[in-house]
């Protein structure tokens, strides 16, 4: 009896064009399909690979100008010990600069919203686009961000790499003539690249680019995703350190402790990524509309954060800092506790206040905190596993669930560590549970929470 052939075609066809002896189909596994409306044509590949070094060296760039900003603001040594040179300064040296951002933040996003046409929202733009965005007020919003990161604002500086990577891959797009949906595609890897680069994070960033901005894992997207990662984080090497972000944590041992604390941590982290991404949206939401509002609330948001930041100075900046002392399991239970609450909030209050900047280590920094005081406590019940290791799997957990990118999510934090996968069984244990969670209960993520209104009738549920 013959069997009737697939009836899934590849396009354009592979070089060897008779079957094995079986007669199936190549494109019977699933994921082996064709590259559909996208086609990965040598155009597009050319052009992919000018993407990922323009990502690349954005991102140096402005990685090093936010070092740059940061030392003029707080001293030597800022861009790579931000936290340490923080609690150095004086009260004053601590409130002055971000007084300053907020003044920057507030008169600066304020002329590029009024008079800089364009679109920067590269999620958006993906999604539910034609990719193209505006280059002036991508830029103008991407220096800026950097800018008021470097002088202390509670925000991530992934967003202005993230933005300007598919920006450049928008202009190539554009320029080399590329139909909407290769556009969509190039644009979603020079966003993922310039994420990738400035964490070293090529696998991640990779996963990042299928998971989140194309929402499919099959090689017409995985292919072009991982060389664009790695293209634009080798390139990045030429003014970005190389190899974990967070260094030197030892080698973590699986324990029976471990294993068991990652499934109700797990659920305890779920919903906690539940009400972070909703308190996201709901800033998000509600962002200053009118002129005086939006030219004083970053002030005032960010003379909050300075005065809070007077008693906590771990408040200040992204949370790198603070996610590294997590993980290397130093410091008070009772501190990584009320960080984990205090974090996310003026965090949020900086999105709120209308300041343009990414979520990704605010959110690893709730993670690692929150699991860090999880884990210490339950070290008291059951001894035997290191502070730095719940630390590790919080970290993951909360980063996976707030994406709602499990597999990303997982790689990132081990990429970011080089290390973890000893206890592999753990970490995919309190990811899995932390996703599934924040899938039941909502199903936002920290990206989608924050995209614009859109006209009443073209809304969906």
């Amino acid at each position: 009896m013959s069997r009737r052939p697939s009836e899934r075609r590849r396009v354009p066809a592979p070089v060897l064009r008779t079957r094995i002896g079986s007669k199936r189909a190549a494109t019977d596994q699933p994921n082996v399909t064709g590259d559909g409306d996208c086609r990965l044509t040598p155009r597009f590949w050319a052009l992919l690979v000018l993407t990922g070094i323009g990502a690349g060296l954005a991102g140096a760039a402005l990685m090093a100008l936010l070092h740059a900003v940061a030392e003029l603001a707080y001293g030597p040594g800022a861009g790579t010990g931000f936290q340490a040179a923080v609690e150095r300064a004086g009260p004053w040296g601590r409130v002055w600069p971000l007084l300053l951002a907020g003044v920057l933040a507030g008169g600066g996003w304020f002329l590029l919203r009024r008079w800089v046409p364009g679109r920067t929202d590269v999620d958006d733009a993906v999604w539910t686009g034609d990719a193209r965005l505006g280059v002036r007020r991508s830029a103008g919003t991407s220096v800026l961000s950097e800018i008021v990161v470097g002088l202390g604002a509670s925000l991530g500086r992934e967003a202005a790499p993230k933005l300007i990577g598919g920006v450049w891959a928008s202009v190539l797009a554009c320029r080399g003539g590329l139909t909407v949906e290769q556009r969509r595609l190039l644009v979603a890897c020079g966003a993922g690249a310039g994420l990738a680069c400035v964490y070293d994070v090529p696998i991640g960033g990779a996963l990042f680019i299928a998971e989140v901005l194309v929402g499919t894992v099959r090689l017409p997207v995985v292919l072009p995703a991982l060389a664009c990662s790695a293209i634009a984080t080798v390139v990045a090497w030429v003014g970005l350190p190389v190899g974990p972000v967070y260094s030197g944590l030892g080698t973590p041992v699986p324990t029976p402790s471990l294993l068991v604390w990652s499934v109700p941590a797990g659920l305890v982290l779920g919903g906690l990524a539940t009400a972070w991404v909703r308190l996201v949206g709901w800033v998000s939401c509600h962002q200053p509309r009118s002129t005086w509002w939006r030219l004083g609330t970053p002030l005032a948001a960010f003379a909050v954060l300075a005065a809070l930041g007077l008693a906590l100075p771990q408040l200040y900046g992204n949370g790198a800092d603070l996610t590294a002392q997590a993980l290397s399991g130093t410091g008070p239970l009772a501190l990584f506790a009320l960080l984990a609450l205090a974090k996310p909030l003026v965090t949020a209050m900086c999105l709120g206040s209308g300041a343009s900047g990414g979520l990704f280590t605010p959110t690893l920094c709730t993670g690692a905190v929150a699991g860090a005081a999880l884990g210490g406590a339950w070290s008291a019940l059951w001894p035997g596993t290191p502070v730095g290791v719940f630390a590790l799997v919080g970290a993951a957990a909360m980063i996976g669930a707030s994406m709602q990118a499990p597999l990303a999510g997982l790689v990132m934090a081990l990429e970011l560590t080089g290390t973890g996968l000893q206890v592999a069984v753990p970490l995919a244990a309190a990811v899995f549970v932390a996703t599934a969670v924040s899938r039941k209960l909502d199903g936002y993520s920290i990206y989608s929470a924050r995209l614009a209104a859109r006209p009443v009738t073209d809304q969906a549920t």
